[in-house]
């Protein structure tokens, strides 16, 4: 029975975790510490590996919860003018679990998206005090130096060892289980993902001294926000390459020789993704009938482009915005609420708008 956990259910792509309340919820902290076992025990596709990590961190699974609403966030943020937007997210965990088995570039940003989410919110987590297992990074202490000269390591450097180490172990020990090419693809785009946070972490310092004069200097390390991670790795989606099994197995290579062999930073996928222009449950599609598109856009999100070629309709709608905005001294700006009327086009659906199924 597992209402004692409130909720919303979410799918990650390699283990099903929930979006859980706030720290400040303690009555429902304190309970699911309590009851890790039955928690654990009653989480549904997690393996073996991934149980004893939950019942050892109970408290971990509230700091994965919000990892998920990070990713999911970002995900939806990057393919906000494509045809696939990430909001099968939304509309049942099956879409999304289409998409993922298809081995496309869509699956390879996924993995790797929620993988670096997990590494966010358990680096986060263990600086703010929120873990037994970890706190700050402990190797970051006494004195260094950089290219502005020495410093003090002080106040509380994110310990994003910690995190990837978490990370690997609890997402990619489903993938671990099995040998085939999507494992071992998966198990890929998941590290390009750990790898992505680490590489925005970043030194920030605070000068002690007379009228700020910096004699002595206090720096800490610190991540960036994620919207630095998801923007790159919107990047290594774009230049994402297609790989093909080696001969022995326990590899891949390029499918196209023309193209540079993939680094560990590079996102890698096996199959041609689908056009998503119509709905499809077998590739995950929902279509883009209803779609909002640019009429003045040149890009993905064009009418021409996200309507399929079925064309679109146009609406005309009232909408409240700021206006007449004023400066006044000091310090405040001033608007006033205004009433404007603007054209917003949405693609046509197709002639059959009903769910393609092939199975």
């Amino acid at each position: 029975n597992m209402n004692f956990l409130p909720g919303i259910w979410w799918s990650l792509p390699l283990v099903l975790v929930w979006a859980t309340p706030p720290v400040t919820s303690s009555w429902w902290y304190m309970g699911a510490v309590g009851s890790s076992r039955v928690m654990c025990d009653n989480v549904p596709g997690l393996v073996s590996r991934q149980r004893q990590l939950c019942r050892r961190h109970p408290e971990a699974m509230l700091s994965i919860g919000r990892g998920v609403a990070a990713w999911t966030a970002e995900c939806q943020h990057q393919f906000r003018r494509h045809r696939w937007d990430c909001n099968a997210l939304e509309r049942g965990q099956r879409l999304l679990g289409r998409v993922l088995l298809r081995s496309s570039r869509e699956s390879a940003f996924v993995h790797a998206i929620s993988s670096a989410g997990v590494v966010f919110a358990i680096t986060r987590a263990c600086s703010q005090g929120e873990l037994k297992s970890c706190s700050c990074d402990p190797k970051k202490k006494g004195s260094a130096k950089d290219s502005k000269g020495h410093f003090d390591w002080g106040g509380c450097s994110d310990n994003i060892d910690y995190g990837i180490k978490f990370a690997r172990a609890f997402v990619d020990a489903k993938e671990r289980k099995g040998k085939d090419a999507r494992a071992l693809m998966n198990l890929h785009n998941n590290r390009a993902g750990r790898k992505a946070v680490k590489r925005f972490l970043k030194q920030e310092c605070k000068c002690h001294g007379v009228s700020g004069s910096c004699t002595l200097r206090t720096c800490w390390l610190a991540m960036a926000d994620f919207r630095k991670t998801g923007d790159y790795l919107w990047k290594k989606y774009n230049g994402a390459i297609q790989v093909v099994m080696n001969q022995d197995g326990t590899g891949f290579t390029v499918a196209n020789k023309k193209f540079k062999k993939p680094t560990k930073n590079d996102l890698v996928y096996f199959e041609s993704s689908p056009d998503y222009c119509i709905r499809d449950r077998d590739v995950g599609s929902l279509g883009t009938a209803g779609r909002v598109c640019n009429q003045t856009s040149r890009g993905m999100d064009s009418c021409e482009v996200m309507c399929c070629g079925r064309g679109y309709d146009t609406s005309r709608v009232s909408r409240m915005t700021k206006c007449e905005c004023k400066f006044h001294w000091c310090c405040a700006v001033r608007c006033q609420d205004c009433l404007e009327v603007v054209d917003v086009h949405t693609c046509k659906a197709p002639k059959s708008a009903a769910w393609i199924s092939r199975t």
